[in-house]
């Protein structure tokens, strides 16, 4: 990677792809740090695109993440109760 390039191709593909997986979703809310070194982009259907500009050793590089809403809990979930003891 040269010293004046913010990502590397190998970076660009992975960011790519995450951004992929949100083609032709609805997006609810866009919220901007007040620093701009991070965009978060919040879907109806509970995803949310995470832009960061994350610094590394004085290095600044480019991450995205799509985060996903945690899966509600199923009735098959094992369920362990404790009793006090007296």
């Amino acid at each position: 990677m040269s010293p004046t390039a913010i990502t590397s191709v190998q970076d660009l593909r992975r960011i790519t792809e995450a951004v992929d997986q949100l083609r032709d979703r609805h997006v609810q809310d866009v919220k901007i740090r007040s620093d701009c070194r991070q965009l978060r982009i919040m879907l109806e259907d509970g995803r949310t695109l995470l832009v960061s500009v994350v610094d590394e050793g004085g290095v600044s590089r480019l991450d995205v993440d799509v985060l996903h809403m945690p899966e509600q809990h199923s009735r098959s979930q094992l369920e362990v109760h404790f009793k006090a003891e007296t």
